[in-house]
């Protein structure tokens, strides 16, 4: 039987998964792995590299079995991954030289400090659309190399190679043979001119980054090499890359400029497609690649929310008040509201707009009759708070109406939450038939250059909504939630977060 189903790798911040999909976008099975956070210091977050690579490798002998199908009908390999996450390792035995730095991270917050305070960022932005903040991957790199002994002198004679997870993930499947990443990743790591598609000589030199440790850059959709045949059985080409949230995007096939999907995972991420010219954003969102096909640029506007699903996470594994995340809905709606309580969940700083690196989260408005439902509510209302900050800059700086939001990830599946962000953001809300949507680009990405679908206008065709949320909330009551949540975030501000003032 000829190929005909498409593999997905999604390499997530928490987990390690893969989705056979077949040639509607239907997914036949699928197997995931959690993969455990490592925090040696408060702050810092890694990864051990090795193990994402054997779980990764593990899953997609899982998902092919789950799906009935074996590695001869397997057309090629997508690839979708945890952005910024960044890995240094030895060209001559594929061995990392630290554990991977997780996009969470804040250890370099002093070094983008100090960048900025020179008059770095301006420089910076419009480079790369990006802000100088240690949650992409340039600083990681540079305390990779500054930290592990002789690490910076190894790259220097060419021994050390380095990349983001696809990169890494890459380098495996291939055994060496592909150093590469595509555009949407090599746009998070502020090394990367997104005007001219290629690193930047200056942001390297500002860095410390040698240019000879990073990757080829190459398009969303394209050649990637195979995976070797010791792998599978057999060799499987890789065709398709891109960062999860613009993967997610692609799977949502928001095509059009103007259309917004947002991921709510372990963070919460909204892209706006923004079409083929990029917009600078005049509310400290960030200008990022959507995706680059055939070398035309679709570039977007994204707000970046560094805890979103990690929430609740923390209320399962931090307070040991749930046993289950889905618990949550029902926590939620057993209560007429949080009792005045706001959660506000700067674990490791805020993201958009804010972004204050040294904000730490609180739990504010508690009083005696405060009991874990409201707590949780107030968990999952936060992001829909949040979500309401972003869709807020991305209006103003678009100057565009936005219609309706598309949603995806592991949150979507709690109905309360769907209907209070529909209330809070007074717009409707779809959640497509097919929730895994940041696998189901990537998919897509390598069923586009396989052959699996001749356009993006056949891709369209297959997305399809389960539920469409509508906002039914009076707006005086919308309103003064809303300013609640702005005195709450206002407790949490240091002194001086970066932009205010300036």
């Amino acid at each position: 039987m000829s190929p005909h189903v498409i593999l997905a790798i999604d390499q997530g911040t928490t987990s390690s998964r893969a989705i056979v999909f077949d040639e509607a976008g239907q997914p036949l099975g699928s197997a995931q792995r959690e993969l455990p956070q490592i925090f040696p210091h408060p702050g810092w977050v890694e990864h051990d590299a090795e193990r994402i690579w054997r779980d990764t490798l593990a899953v997609c002998r899982e998902a092919i079995s789950a799906s009935a199908m074996d590695p001869s009908h397997v057309a090629a390999i997508g690839i979708t991954n945890q952005r910024e996450t960044s890995v240094v390792w030895r060209r001559a035995d594929g061995r990392p030289v630290h554990n991977a730095i997780v996009w969470q991270d804040r250890r370099t917050a002093g070094e983008c400090r100090r960048l900025r305070d020179e008059g770095h960022e301006d420089g910076v932005r419009r480079t790369t659309g990006l802000l100088l903040d240690p949650y992409f991957s340039a600083t990681k790199l540079a305390w990779i190399l500054d930290h592990v002994e002789g690490a910076r002198a190894a790259a220097e004679r060419g021994e050390l190679a380095a990349g983001t997870i696809d990169t890494w993930l890459l380098w495996n499947l291939t055994d060496g043979g592909v150093h590469a990443t595509d555009a949407t990743n090599a746009s998070r790591t502020l090394l990367f001119d997104i005007h001219e598609q290629a690193w930047d000589a200056d942001l390297l030199a500002l860095f410390r980054v040698p240019e000879s440790i990073l990757p080829e850059v190459r398009d969303s959709s394209g050649s990637f090499g195979e995976a070797s045949s010791e792998l599978f059985g057999r060799p499987i080409p890789i065709r398709g890359v891109a960062g999860d949230q613009q993967a997610a995007t692609f799977g949502q096939t928001a095509f059009t400029p103007g259309m917004i999907k947002s991921t709510f995972g372990t963070g919460t991420f909204a892209l706006l497609n923004t079409g083929t010219e990029p917009i600078e954003s005049r509310n400290r969102l960030l200008t990022t690649v959507a995706w680059r096909l055939g070398g035309v640029v679709t570039y977007a506007l994204e707000g970046s929310i560094f805890v979103g699903g990690a929430a609740v996470q923390w209320l399962r594994d931090g307070l040991g008040v749930i046993d289950e995340a889905a618990e949550t809905e029902a926590l939620a709606a057993g209560v007429e509201d949080t009792g005045g309580v706001y959660l506000v969940p700067a674990f490791v700083g805020l993201g958009a707009p804010y972004w204050d690196p040294d904000a730490r989260g609180a739990i504010l408005g508690i009083t005696r009759s405060t009991g874990v439902a409201h707590i949780a509510r107030a968990a999952l209302e936060a992001v829909s708070y949040q979500t309401r900050d972003l869709m807020g800059a991305m209006a103003a700086d678009s100057g565009a109406d936005l219609l309706s939001l598309r949603v995806d990830g592991g949150l979507v599946a709690n109905d309360w939450a769907m209907q209070f962000l529909s209330d809070i953001l007074a717009l409707p809300v779809e959640r497509p038939k097919v929730t895994e949507t940041t696998a189901l680009g990537a998919a897509y990405l390598a069923g586009l250059d396989a052959g699996f679908f001749s356009c993006l206008d056949e891709i369209e065709s297959l997305w399809q909504s389960e539920r469409q949320f509508e906002p039914g909330m009076e707006e005086e009551r919308r309103e003064a939630l809303c300013a609640g949540w702005k005195r709450a975030v206002s407790r949490v501000l240091s002194e001086e977060p970066p932009g205010r003032g300036r």
